[in-house]
């Protein structure tokens, strides 16, 4: 019944918030159709609650969400917050509606909230994970590597990959404290890693370019932007991996390969981020980057597979009910 009807994954375009539900409908393991949202002014700028016919806000540039309804939609992040909503109403309430990260809004009207830790939301409706679900999988990791191994041939090992953020509500990449990042990653090239960098839209060309210039003639690539993004790839192939601070996607991914994650501290930071992070480095998973790669093992969390099947359970108690 599921199967027949569908999954729809709702986003508002962030790579961020895509890979998310992205990952739990591929966990799923049932046929999902991608619906990427373009919101409209003044809805962008508006919290959802003030949404008045959230499913006019959405603009032709981006996707629709009109019948025949999907069995369920899993949606990330607060644009998408009040459509979905919308939605599950039209629908008369069929949609089991699946919540990625807590959108403080129609928390009642979730059938599930998946949330990392960090977040405070609690309910018989909210399954708790320990970093954000994902898409990386044993697979995923081996076809990027096997796509990305030629790019870096050339580089030395021990490999390091390097996830670049940037700047959000609460980091700052710039300043004394990335150039004296940008010098750490230079020293290791001197010393015999090879260092294999992934920018983000957020990373800025600036910064770039300072690193461009402090790793010139050193065994590094950095990605350009052009073609494929390198990121899953980088990962399969690394021997240790560097993520910044700012996103709990890229430290919760990198920890899916059980390769040991050091995490770059940035300027700026918040009690939410400290929470996780504190969480991470408590279960053995991730340490601080102090200018030295160190090596431990650890068991992967397995929190996208966690959510997956607590929506198939949810799902058959629902059948069940109606049956």
């Amino acid at each position: 019944m599921v199967a027949a009807a569908g999954v729809w994954v709702v986003h508002d375009g962030k790579i961020g918030m895509a890979n998310q539900v992205i990952g739990l409908a591929e966990a799923l393991g049932l046929p999902f159709c991608e619906k990427r949202l373009v919101i409209r002014a003044p809805w962008r700028h508006l919290t959802p609650m003030l949404w008045l016919q959230p499913l006019l806000a959405l603009d032709p540039a981006g996707d629709r969400l009109t019948p025949p309804w999907p069995a369920v939609l899993i949606a990330c992040g607060r644009l998408a917050t009040a459509p979905a909503l919308a939605a599950k109403r039209a629908s008369g309430g069929r949609i089991f509606w699946v919540q990625v990260q807590d959108p403080r809004f129609a928390r009642r009207d979730i059938d599930l909230m998946v949330v990392p830790e960090h977040d405070p939301a609690r309910g018989a409706n909210v399954l708790r994970t320990l970093g954000a679900v994902h898409r990386v999988t044993p697979a995923l990791l081996a076809e990027g590597a096997r796509r990305f191994a030629p790019q870096i041939a050339h580089l030395p090992r021990p490999l390091l990959a390097v996830l670049l953020g940037g700047d959000n509500r609460v980091y700052r990449l710039a300043g004394a404290r990335f150039a004296a990042f940008a010098d750490q990653l230079a020293a290791l090239a001197r010393a015999g890693y090879g260092i294999a960098v992934t920018p983000s839209r957020r990373t800025g060309a600036e910064n770039v370019a300072l690193l461009r210039a402090r790793l010139a003639g050193l065994p590094a690539f950095i990605w350009d932007g052009s073609g494929d993004n390198p990121y899953f790839g980088l990962l399969g192939l690394a021997d240790a991996v560097l993520a910044t601070a700012d996103s709990v996607s890229m430290v919760s991914e990198a920890a899916a390969t059980g390769k040991p994650v050091h995490v770059v501290d940035l300027e700026g930071g918040s009690e939410k981020f400290a929470r996780f992070h504190g969480a991470m480095r408590a279960a053995g998973i991730t340490r601080p980057f102090a200018g030295a790669i160190e090596s431990w093992r650890y068991t992967p969390p397995d929190d996208t597979a966690r959510a997956a099947a607590e929506i198939h359970r949810r799902l058959a108690l629902r059948l069940a009910e109606v049956a």
